[in-house]
């Protein structure tokens, strides 16, 4: 009974969304020759002449975007997304046939254009308002389907919590199997054993096995899908992205394969094009209010410690790579020769007091803008270190080489938290993973407007 709904609602789209293109099709005709037209109309009849191939090339194209599956669980973001690109594929098709088939007619291309944007505004609205429908239904107890959850730890407590949260989806839980007798959230109702799928499935009304395993317990998959056998219900698998990934994990499709990234730099595509931008506007325009101060504080080292005015260092940034960070000089030039690279401490000997004043208020940071601007650091992102220092941290830290998935900044969300300097290495760890996490363009605005409102003076910068 519950196949047989869904087919009905799967030919009441379609249905639906063939008359509503048909109806785009003459509404745009209509809006350019009747409303803003001028001079000679063409006839009606010429623009009905494409109804047919244009019913039949969105079939096709609806269809190649699988835009009628059951979609309980799926994103109606990424359901508009499939919409727009099923009508522009549709849109070039009708235009390549227009050219070649139909080139005794004359078609207006503000009609095809009006046509293009209607259909995927017209398609979307009918379906977000189907879908507060059948949300509405289903908030009354129509048109449910009943699923039980497989598996154990935090994939399939998030599972259960999701469900719970989202009664709109139709979806009615009837409990769990795992080896915890109390489960995995809290009041669902335990039905047994993950060894005991088979016999819920016989003596239970299940539509939906949602298999939640933490990744300790994926061998034991073959087991589970072996017992619920050709028993005639809907499967999903929830991989443990929980336990497994590290860095913003996600799953993406490629072709038919789909790959689950469990570790993956936010840098890439329009992210590294827009933080690049980013650099490069910011950068530029904080370089001319700089030059000034940079000047002065060049002249200043020059005329007190001598050359060299700015010091280049070694650090490690993006994937490891080494870079020359700049700094304007504010130890001795003999400052490592003997004890070789040592951390900064409170009161450090090595300093010159110019040097003091310049390291307490992060002025010998400047130059660093010209290592944005050359694209080896950003303006927001993990600190860079040494990479004798970043061989000790790795062996004490675990995941400390993750901060290296991110450009190193010039100051960054662990920085304005109160962790520089000679502070604790693991919280920084923790600041600097948490920032790649939740990057963003905004994010690292927050980060310039805070750092600026906090100013540049710190107690552990020496």
């Amino acid at each position: 009974m519950l196949k047989a709904h869904s087919r009905l609602f799967e030919h009441l789209a379609l249905v639906t969304d063939l008359v509503l293109i048909a109806l785009c099709w003459i509404g745009a005709y209509v809006i350019r020759f009747n409303l803003f037209g001028r001079g000679d109309i063409p006839p009606l009849s010429d623009y009905t002449l494409q109804l047919l191939p244009i019913l039949v090339v969105w079939f096709f194209a609806y269809k190649a975007f699988d835009l009628y599956r059951p979609n309980r669980l799926g994103s109606h973001l990424s359901e508009w997304f499939d919409i727009a690109k099923a009508s522009t594929l549709g849109v070039l098709v009708l235009v390549a046939g227009m050219t070649f088939l139909f080139h005794g007619y004359e078609y207006s291309r503000l009609v095809i254009l009006m046509f293009w944007v209607a259909s995927i505004v017209a398609v979307s609205l009918s379906r977000a308002a189907f879908r507060e429908l059948l949300r509405f239904a289903r908030r009354r107890g129509y048109n449910q389907r009943y699923a039980i959850v497989v598996g154990g730890g935090e994939p399939a407590a998030e599972v259960l919590r999701v469900l719970r949260r989202r009664r709109d989806t139709g979806i009615q839980l009837l409990g769990v199997l795992s080896d915890k007798q109390e489960g995995e959230g809290g009041p669902v109702r335990w039905l047994g054993g993950i060894e005991d799928v088979r016999t819920v499935l016989a003596t239970r009304q299940v539509d939906i096995v949602i298999i939640a395993l933490p990744h300790t317990d994926y061998p034991r998959l073959a087991t589970v899908l072996h017992e619920i056998g050709d028993e005639p219900v809907d499967i999903h698998f929830v991989p443990d992205l929980f336990n497994l990934a590290s860095l913003r994990g996600g799953v993406e499709e490629f072709e038919s394969i789909a790959f689950i990234h469990l570790r993956e730099s936010p840098l890439y595509g329009w992210n590294q094009v827009l933080k690049r931008g980013f650099d490069l506007v910011f950068g530029a325009a904080a370089l001319l209010v700089a030059l000034l101060p940079m000047a002065l504080i060049a002249g200043a080292v020059l005329a007190i410690m001598g050359r060299p005015v700015l010091f280049r260092q070694e650090r490690m940034g993006l994937d490891g790579r080494r870079f020359r960070m700049l700094k304007f000089r504010t130890m001795r030039p003999d400052a490592e020769a003997q004890s070789g690279p040592q951390w900064a401490v409170r009161d450090d000997p090595r300093r010159t007091r110019l040097g003091a004043f310049l390291r307490g208020w992060s002025l010998d940071e400047l130059p660093q803008l010209f290592n944005v601007l050359r694209g080896e650091m950003s303006l927001v992102g993990p600190r860079p270190e040494r990479p004798s220092f970043v061989e000790e941290f790795r062996r004490r830290v675990p995941g400390y080489m993750l901060r290296h998935k991110m450009k190193a900044g010039i100051t960054g969300w662990a920085q304005i938290n109160g962790w520089r300097g000679n502070t604790s290495i693991e919280k920084r760890i923790e600041y600097d993973l948490e920032y790649i996490a939740r990057w963003s363009l905004g994010f690292d605005l927050s980060i310039l407007l805070r750092t600026l409102w906090l100013g540049f003076h710190d107690r552990n910068a020496y």
